[in-house]
């Protein structure tokens, strides 16, 4: 039998600031909208909503801009000031291109300009950066939210990203508690008898991705439940989606 799989988006959470209890503001909104949690749920939320929460936005006037940072904003058209921060939450830059920074961050995303973004943000002139530690934010949220709702949720943090050789963003896991991020299929057979031998499917990224269908970027909805999803077992991290460079092809 062939398993049904539901997203429901979370409507009503309010904008969220620093300081803000984020997992109640969610649990009140799903409350406000008849929506009870249930055991097997995963809930995804936005990175935005957990950087503001956790205090990660920095206003743009009290950030001075090294001689780097400005030399490179105007080589790329961009504020010093954000440049400064790009570089700042950046272990590589790796390349500019059409505007952007591509940049390798701490935990490991090599991603536009490090992540650092002002849409959606607390003010005007105030960047929100990502999470400092994705996969720590999610266990708190798996943590507070289960305690709130007595059952046990898992919880990804996705953000959007933009993908080499494709068009478009689509939604990817940065931090995940309570889920594998990996599906294993290596050993496997296919359906001819095959063995599998490089088949790992990036689950956490394909939910995030799920999720982002409901989560659109003007509507206001930050997070979304996704119910009925039969491969939830297992440990697992948003580190784990990082490749490491030895396997990486590309690099």
């Amino acid at each position: 039998m062939l398993h049904r799989v539901e997203i429901i988006p979370v409507e009503g959470i309010p904008a969220i600031f620093p300081g803000d209890p984020l997992a109640e503001r969610i649990f009140e909104a799903a409350q406000a909208m008849g929506l009870e949690f249930q055991s097997g749920d995963i809930l995804v939320v936005c990175q935005k909503v957990v950087s503001k929460a956790e205090g990660r936005v920095v206003p743009l006037a009290g950030v001075s801009p090294s001689p780097f940072a400005s030399r490179l904003a105007a080589s790329c058209g961009k504020d010093p000031r954000l440049v400064e921060l790009i570089l700042r939450e950046s272990t590589r830059l790796i390349k500019t291109a059409q505007g952007h920074l591509i940049c390798e961050t701490g935990p490991g995303w090599v991603c536009a300009n490090a992540g650092v973004d002002e849409s959606n943000s607390v003010a005007e002139q105030v960047a929100v950066l990502l999470p400092e530690d994705p996969d720590r934010s999610a266990g708190m949220l798996s943590e507070a939210l289960s305690a709130l709702s007595g059952v046990p949720l898992a919880v990804i943090i996705g953000d959007t990203f933009g993908r080499p050789w494709r068009e478009g963003l689509v939604d990817v896991a940065l931090g995940a508690a309570g889920i594998g991020s990996l599906m294993d299929y290596q050993g496997r057979t296919d359906l001819i008898g095959r063995p599998l031998k490089h088949t790992v499917v990036a689950v956490a990224d394909q939910l995030a991705a799920a999720a982002g269908l409901v989560m659109e970027k003007d509507r206001g909805i930050p997070a979304a439940v996704i119910r009925g999803y039969q491969g939830r077992g297992g440990r697992g991290c948003g580190a784990d989606l990082v490749r490491p460079a030895h396997s990486d092809l590309f690099r």
